[in-house]
């Protein structure tokens, strides 16, 4: 295994820390509130840095998001990533990607998907119905993809939807989805949904890493620079020490995210490593910004202070992927169907239809 960035990859991710770190501040976001950031939306589309995805592959994405979960951008690049562009050329049909991959590009058409479970079944020929309660980023989207009992891939306009608002955790322009009969057209075949399901939750736990770094710098910062008795907070032992175990939970959030990555742009089986990161991404996860609130104070008990916000982003994103202990289920039935299925077969073979 290599992390080591590409060029391309190197040069996209300064691009969007740059990006991020110029128009997510915390003055914008408290002026946009819960609503996504359309001027940072359009920025990064005509940065190129959507279309540069397709490029970069997977792990790249991820360096991406980590730089916006640094600033909690609200803006859905991760959704549309997963979602739409790397589903579509991956899974998508010539017609599909034709017709698709130019406007997600360029942020004209965004995407956001209801993996993993949905409760959406098919009904007449090339018809879902059924209620998804949350999906994130659902009011800013122009199509969703939606699985269904059968573990088949739909894509689905919100405008053939019913559409309505739900505030959740962190300000992700959420929507309660409701399908009546819906026309949907099919997105690829056998093992699209797996590879789906494990890329979205390779990229949300690269995002998690950048909210929780974000979250342990902003506490370094604070103890560095907050006095008591005439010292600062961080020459106590016992902030040093919680801060240590935020950097390495934060630390593992990351190797675990890229390692998935990598297997995924390499054509292995990631499936079990995207669980793995998941899990990291929501168990180390919620210490991490639960650390970075302790280690302001009173300070952290501010909704208005910054670190806030990183609580939050957090907060969602474990309850996004998943609680630890259904995670660890998963991998654990996920490992054994492959020592059963896959004996005699090479890596990856069996694995996927779990």
């Amino acid at each position: 295994m290599d992390f080591t960035p590409t060029e391309e990859q190197t040069v996209a991710r300064e691009l969007a820390a740059r990006i991020f770190g110029d128009l997510s501040t915390h003055e914008r976001l408290t002026a946009i509130g819960t609503g996504s950031d359309a001027e940072l939306w359009k920025a990064l589309c005509e940065a190129g840095l959507m279309a540069a995805v397709l490029d970069i592959g997977l792990l790249g994405l991820v360096l991406l998001l980590e730089e916006q979960g640094r600033t909690t951008a609200q803006v859905p690049f991760a959704a549309s990533c997963v979602h739409g562009l790397l589903a579509v050329s991956a899974h998508g049909s010539a017609t599909q990607r034709e017709r698709l991959l130019p406007g997600i590009a360029d942020g004209s058409v965004v995407m956001t998907g209801t993996l993993p479970d949905t409760g959406v079944r098919a009904g007449g020929p090339g018809e879902l119905s059924g209620l998804v309660p949350l999906v994130p980023w659902l009011r800013d989207a122009t199509h969703v993809l939606v699985a269904d009992e059968e573990r088949r891939l739909w894509l689905v306009r919100t405008a053939d939807a019913r559409c309505e608002p739900v505030e959740s955790t962190a300000p992700w322009s959420a929507g309660r989805l409701t399908l009546d009969a819906a026309p949907a057209e099919r997105l690829g075949g056998v093992g699209a949904y797996d590879d789906v399901l494990a890329s979205a939750r390779t990229a949300f736990a690269g995002l998690q890493a950048g909210v929780c770094a974000g979250s342990v710098a902003r506490a370094v910062a604070h103890t560095n620079t907050r006095e008591q008795f005439g010292r600062p907070l961080a020459a106590k032992q016992g902030v040093q020490l919680r801060a240590a175990d935020a950097h390495l939970d934060t630390e593992a959030i990351r190797v675990t995210a890229y390692e998935a990555a990598w297997r995924r742009d390499e054509g292995l089986d990631h499936a079990a490593h995207a669980l793995t990161a998941a899990w990291w991404a929501s168990e180390a996860g919620h210490r991490v910004v639960h650390a970075g609130q302790h280690l302001h104070g009173g300070t952290g008990a501010d909704l208005e202070h910054p670190v806030h916000r990183h609580f939050l982003w957090g907060r969602q994103l474990d309850a996004y992927l998943g609680c630890g202990s259904e995670l660890l289920q998963e991998l654990g039935e996920s490992i054994a169907h492959g020592e059963g299925e896959g004996e005699g077969e090479g890596e990856g073979e069996g694995t996927h239809d779990h």
